[in-house]
Formats: structure tokens, C-alpha cells, sequence
């Protein structure tokens, strides 16, 4: 299964190197604006602001043009399903992010992940999803603009995605092994556990992968199947491992030594040992009873017909089935808990579909809704009638009708213990959020813009988040594929999340599916369909400022947002760097423009000087002396401010680039003159390579003396270039000369003086 990394250059000589498959173009995309006014709706205590800044557009409509985005330097690495590789972005200027590379492989690209030292991993599933995928390595680190491939290994069935344990010591992948779409093969689902090398840049060998089966969780195995855990629907290998094949992880937390899988259809969760890469455990995650106050839901697009309205209420006997798609751990007060986006999802393969609408149930299902159900009485198209909801569970085979019903998803993010406890749940908040923001299009699909096309479906349908600290506090960023946008929740205390923000980069004036042309109105549309949420901290990030990350498989957009704590000061302009960028010379950081928290009170700075985005040690002060090895470096400082009784907040510099003192010699001849001499002035162009010729440069040196400008040319040839300026006036004339050209400059230094008597 070779790989192949395809740069600018790559795509301008029309050649790949030998690891690729075929030539394959960057397509032409480019930075898109943000919409003109994003939703946004704010807790009244609103401790954070999250803002879009920036995003990048592929112009591929429904097409997963971005689905799942990782973050390493000043590159974000995004999965291009449509395209089956992953986009490289620039974003060191998160107002234009640009594409640099694209990375692909046999298959179909479907997730991403980068360990901190610049180790990327892509999951590819095979060209037949129910073969056996891979995973390609790669250097993130992107020096000189390339993303050499590094190896790759083959793992389980429809590998849909990769995660990094925090020491960088294992990647686990969550092999889904869907089934054929006809249904006629249905591979094992499987978690791979990869042992990393460590350190340096490495691919494993296929001797590191392990991967762990559920096996044991069949009839008659060594561990139990808890009843409440869903295996059903048709076994096209009859007894040949069913539960194993039914099972199908969609994704992967991990804390420490343990990792844990999300098995969506399933709703439940996998608890898998790292060490001995075994599944240890699975649990059901339950049921949400609707019929309780505050998880109600809105459950239909015709209440009543031709005029829809916003109604959330209970239904008893009413359920929901979590069915989380994303999943991730973090630690509060020493105890580790996992947060869920309970999507809801249904198995749709070959001739078997396991969603009904409620109304359908006695045609569709296994029969009609009890007469004596509590819900008899709800059964109308303003109500239940257009709900869809699984027939597999529910229906009372002695009685021969359901007497309850299950829902797809929660409509909601849940927090959990390790054991599968349930401490949170949003509950209905959503649908409320959605609407008090947005009222006209709360319940809105992602392809056209209307009030609640998806309220007979799964509402805002939460597909994945992102954790991330800010301060002292931890925070939930949830997307929602239908409506769109991300809701921020402060899940410090884990029983007690509370709402802070929504924001959605959605003009939904602007309803592209209906369009006569959708390609000519999708970049005025904004963001559609989140699919990949990544929180970027501020010391992983380019900007040094916390940013949000997020791909969008609708729009096929990658926007990425500011997050700004509000208990921090804010800075209104970045710091900047002034000082010649040269060997010997001192420069010097600028704090820039902060207002503080409540509008006064004293800000103090500190200071952090890097190249390269690696700090340099000792170099803490608001100076730094440029020296020999920085050159060709970028430099940049992050400033990092403290307000008493308030939290720090950072802001980063825009990077310069240092230089060695290249114009090193400037010599006129002669040196003593005649008004009737002619003068040559010769200038010696030096790289900082220039001890060992390996840089000759070309471009133009320009001289000014006695007021008058002078040019020649460097050919590559050496690097001196001589210059006839003439005869000259009595006097004594500085010479000042300038290069332009193919190396690092400096134009103010290199003088030289001619005197003329």
C-alpha cells in the first residue's frame, strides 16, 4: 500500500516521487471569509468568548470535503474524505489559512492524529471497506514545506479512528468493521494498539501492532456480555463470531493505560488494557428517559403541518438511546470521567433498515404501539407520528405491539464515571440553546436552511467535542452536524456542567441545496455540518493564544476560532518585535495593547522568546541578542501578562526572520581617490552558510553613494559582484548596499566609506 505526499512543488515538476500511486493535483482552494454575523448566544456569566477568526474552504459541497482536523505547529492536518487524503493548511495567519500539501494512500483517508513531536498518523480504510486498512506515518514537522512519509502498518476493517495516548507511547485505532453495504460480509470490529517508537521520528513495523477482538464477549466466552448491550439485526456469518462482528467502534479516549471505545450502535463503551492491548470490559450505557422533566425533546417537523413550531415536552415511555459517536476523557479532583456526544445512529445496510417513523411502526416494525401504552395517545404527525425510532427495541413479543419506544441519540452530551455511571447529562438544552439563539431555524439541516427538518430525526445531532482548559477551568466544546455551530459547556465540576456559549458560522439566509447553482453559494454559507472538533491550547498553538479547531464535512470548511478568557485581560494588539534582525543585534519585544479585566487594574508582562516555536532557554527578558546559530531562524516572543486577582492570559508576536550580517563586505577601489579616478566598489554577498560555499547567491545588489544608486547582478557563480559607480566628488562618501535576492539579507549593514580628494 504505498503512500504519497504531494507538495507545490511536487504538483509544479508534474512528478511524485516513487512511493506514489499516481499524480494526484492540488485542488484549487483557498481562505473564505467568515459570515457576516455568526450566531452567537452567551450565558449572562459567559466566563469564555469564542469567536470565528479565519477558515479555509475546499468548495466541495456534501461531499466530506473536511471531516476530522489535527493541529502541529503552524499546520493543521485535515481529512479530505472526498478527496481520500489529508489536506496540509497553513495557518500561521489564521485570517488566511492557505493549503501547503496533500498527503494520500491506497483507500480512503478517514482520520488524523499528531503526537506532539511531529509524529503524524492517518488512518486509510482499503480501497473494499471490508478489508483490512492501514495506518501511513508521516513527519508533521513540515521543514521546507514537505511531510516526508515514514512508513506504514495494516491493522483492522474500516479503521474510522486514531488517537495518541499522552506520553506518546501507543496509538489505538478503532477498527469499525462496517459491513458491505449489501450487507453480505460483515467484518470484526476491533480496537489495533500500535507501540510507538520513541524518541525521533519513526515509523513501527507491523511487530508493534497488536490488536485486540471481542471474542471473549461471545457465547460461551471468558467475560459477559451485559444484557442491555445491543447486538441484533441480520448475522450474514450465521454462529461465526456474531457479537464480534456486530460490534464496531467509532471512537477512541485515552487515560493512561486504559483506553476506552465508543460502540455507537451498540450504546455502549469498551474498556480496553493497553498493556496486554485486550478488551477487558463492556457497558451499556442505558436509556434517557423523555418522559422526565427537562429531557424533553421537539419530536416533529409538522406540529402541525405546513407550520411548524418550536415545542420541546416529555412523552412517558418515550426513551433515548445515547449512542455516542465522540467520546474523550479528562481528570477532575484526581478521578478520571469520559464526556459523550450522544449522536444516536442506525443500521441501514443491504435490504435491513432498523429506523421507523413511530406512525409506520405496524407496517414497518414488528407491530403497532400498545393500546394501553402511555404513548397510545401521542401517536399523530404533531406529535410522535413522524419520529423515528428503532424497532428493535420496545416491542412486547407476547403482547404482539411496543409498549415503549427508543429515540436515536440523546440530543444531548453526558458525563460519566469509568464504571459507566452516569454524573451529567445536558438533557434538553440543545434544542432550547438552538432556538433562543436562532428561533427561525433551530432544528435546521445542515444542506438547506429550514426551521426543524431535523426535529423527526436526532434534533441538533451532537457528533463530536473537544476538552480543553482555560486557566483554572475545563471546558466542553460540542459540535452539532445538523444546525451547526459548537455549544461550550464548563465541565470543571463534573456533576455540575454549566452552559457558556453558542456560536455558529452559518448565514442561513443562504440555503444551499435549494440553490439553482450550490457551488456558486456555498462560500456565502458559511460552515456546514461540524464534523472534527480539536482544541488547540495556547503553547501548542501558532498564534500562542488558545484556538478552536474545526472541519465541517458539509461546506468542506476548516474554521478555526479564537478562545478568549474573560477573566484574563484581553489583548486588542498583538506584541511586536522592533531591532534589526541581524547577528550582534539586540531586539527587542513590545507587549502590545491590553485591556484589563473590569476596564483597570495594573497588567504586568513576562516573556518568552522562541525559534522556530521552541523557547529558548534563559531567553526570558523583554531584550534578545541574535546570535550566529539563530540565523535563518524565525524568531518570535510570547508575552504573558498577570492581572492581580485575575487569570493570565498569553499573546505571540508575528515571526521575523534573523539573519546574518550577508552583505559582510563592501570595498571600494581605490580606496583613497582623485576626482579624476574611476571608482569600482566591490561587494561580497555572505550567507550563513558561506564558510562552506554550499549557498551561492543570485539576485541584485544595489549600492548608494555621493546620492547616486548603482545595481549588479550575482549569477551563482561566487559571490562577489563588482560595481563601476564613476568619478566622485571631493569628500568622504558612505557606501551603503542592499541585496536582493535567494538568502537571508540584511540591507542596512555592510558600509563602506571611499574618500576623494
Amino acid at each position: 500500500m504505498p503512500s504519497l505526499l504531494l507538495s507545490r512543488s511536487a504538483v509544479a515538476a508534474a512528478t511524485v516521487a516513487a512511493l506514489a500511486l499516481a499524480t494526484i493535483s492540488v485542488s484549487t482552494a483557498a481562505a473564505a471569509s467568515i459570515v457576516p454575523d455568526p450566531i452567537e448566544y452567551s450565558a449572562d456569566d459567559a466566563a469564555l468568548a469564542l469567536s470565528p477568526v479565519g477558515t479555509f474552504e475546499t468548495g466541495v459541497f456534501d461531499e466530506s470535503g473536511a471531516e476530522i482536523v489535527a493541529a502541529h505547529g503552524h499546520h493543521l492536518f485535515v481529512v479530505n474524505a472526498q478527496a481520500g487524503a489529508v489536506s496540509v493548511l497553513d495557518y500561521s495567519d489564521p485570517t488566511a489559512i492557505a493549503q501547503q500539501s496533500v498527503i494520500t494512500s491506497d483507500g480512503i483517508a478517514n482520520s488524523v492524529a499528531v503526537r506532539s513531536d511531529g509524529l503524524g498518523i492517518i488512518a486509510f480504510e482499503a480501497a473494499v471497506k471490508t478489508d483490512r486498512g492501514h495506518l501511513v506515518f508521516f513527519d508533521a514537522v513540515g521543514d521546507g514545506g514537505e511531510f516526508p512519509i515514514l512508513g506504514e502498518v495494516t491493522v483492522g476493517a474500516l479503521p474510522d479512528m486514531v488517537s495518541i495516548s499522552a506520553d506518546g507511547t501507543f496509538a489505538v485505532v478503532a477498527n469499525e468493521g462496517e459491513p458491505a453495504d449489501d450487507f453480505s460480509i460483515d467484518p470484526e470490529g476491533s480496537i489495533s494498539v500500535v507501540r510507538l517508537p520513541a524518541p525521533g521520528l519513526a515509523a513501527p513495523t507491523q511487530s508493534d501492532v497488536r490488536t485486540a477482538d471481542f471474542h471473549a464477549f461471545e457465547a460461551g466466552g471468558a467475560l459477559n456480555l451485559p444484557d442491555d448491550v445491543r447486538v441484533f439485526g441480520p448475522a450474514p456469518h450465521g454462529d461465526d463470531l456474531p457479537v464480534s462482528r456486530n460490534l464496531e467502534p467509532e471512537f477512541i479516549a485515552i487515560d493512561g493505560d486504559v483506553a476506552y471505545a465508543s460502540l455507537q450502535e451498540a450504546n455502549a463503551v469498551a474498556e480496553i488494557d493497553l498493556a496486554t492491548a485486550a478488551v477487558t470490559a463492556i457497558w451499556p450505557l442505558g436509556f434517557k428517559d423523555l418522559g422526565t422533566a427537562g429531557n424533553g425533546i421537539d419530536p416533529s417537523d409538522r406540529d402541525p403541518r405546513d407550520a411548524p413550531t418550536f415545542d420541546v415536552r416529555t412523552f412517558e415511555g418515550l426513551h433515548g438511546v445515547y449512542m455516542p459517536d465522540g467520546i474523550n476523557a479528562y481528570q477532575a479532583n484526581g478521578q478520571t470521567y469520559l464526556v459523550t456526544a450522544n449522536e444516536g445512529d442506525a443500521r441501514e445496510w443491504g435490504d435491513y433498515a432498523e429506523p421507523v417513523r413511530v406512525g409506520d411502526l405496524a407496517d414497518d416494525g414488528f407491530g403497532p404501539v400498545c393500546d394501553d401504552s402511555p404513548l397510545a395517545g401521542s401517536l399523530g404527525n404533531d406529535q410522535l407520528g413522524r419520529l423515528n425510532v428503532t424497532k428493535e427495541l420496545g416491542f412486547d413479543a407476547a403482547a404482539g405491539c411496543y409498549s415503549d419506544l427508543y429515540a436515536f441519540g440523546g440530543r444531548s452530551f453526558s458525563i460519566w464515571t469509568t464504571d459507566g455511571t452516569q454524573v451529567y447529562d445536558s438533557g434538553d438544552s440543545f434544542e432550547e440553546i438552538t432556538h433562543t439563539a436562532n428561533p427561525d431555524f433551530f432544528n435546521s439541516s445542515h444542506t438547506a436552511s429550514e426551521l426543524e427538518g431535523r426535529s423527526d430525526d436526532k434534533g441538533p445531532e451532537p457528533e463530536n467535542l473537544s476538552i480543553g482548559a482555560i486557566g483554572d477551568r475545563t471546558y466542553a466544546f460540542i459540535g452539532f452536524e445538523r444546525v451547526g455551530g459548537i455549544a461550550v459547556y464548563d465541565i470543571t465540576d463534573p456533576g455540575a456542567a454549566t452552559f457558556v456559549t453558542y456560536v455558529n458560522n452559518r448565514d442561513f439566509s443562504v440555503s444551499v441545496e435549494d440553490a439553482d447553482d450550490p457551488a456558486a453559494v456555498l462560500s456565502q454559507a458559511g460552515d456546514l455540518g461540524p464534523e472534527g472538533v480539536t482544541f488547540i491550547p495556547a503553547t501548542s498553538s501558532a498564534t500562542g493564544s488558545p484556538l478552536l479547531a474545526v472541519a465541517n464535512e458539509v461546506s468542506g470548511t476548516t474554521t478555526l476560532f479564537s478562545v478568549v478568557d474573560l477573566l484574563a485581560p484581553v489583548n486588542t494588539a498583538p506584541p511586536t518585535i522592533s531591532g534589526s534582525p541581524d547577528f550582534t543585534r539586540t531586539l527587542k519585544a513590545d507587549p502590545g495593547r491590553w485591556t484589563p479585566v473590569g476596564g483597570n487594574g495594573k497588567v504586568t508582562f513576562d516573556y518568552q522568546w522562541l525559534l522556530d516555536g521552541e523557547p529558548i532557554r534563559g531567553a526570558t527578558k523583554q531584550t534578545y541578542t541574535v546570535g550566529l546559530l539563530d540565523t535563518g531562524h524565525e524568531i518570535i516572543v510570547r508575552v504573558r501578562t498577570s492581572q492581580s486577582g485575575q487569570r493570565e492570559a498569553v499573546a505571540t508576536s508575528a515571526p521575523l526572520l534573523l539573519r546574518y550580517s550577508s552583505i559582510a563586505l563592501v570595498t571600494p577601489s581605490p580606496r583613497v581617490a582623485t576626482t579624476s579616478s574611476t571608482v569600482v566598489v566591490t561587494v561580497q554577498v555572505r550567507p550563513s552558510n558561506f564558510t562552506t560555499g554550499a549557498t551561492r547567491p543570485t539576485g541584485t545588489v544595489k549600492i548608494t553613494v555621493a546620492g547616486k544608486s548603482f545595481t549588479g547582478t550575482l549569477d551563482g557563480s561566487g559571490f562577489t559582484v563588482r560595481i563601476p559607480v564613476g568619478k566622485l566628488p571631493r569628500g568622504i562618501h558612505p557606501i551603503v548596499a542592499n541585496y536582493s535576492g535567494d538568502i537571508a539579507v540584511s540591507p542596512t549593514r555592510g558600509l563602506g566609506v571611499v574618500l576623494v580628494r
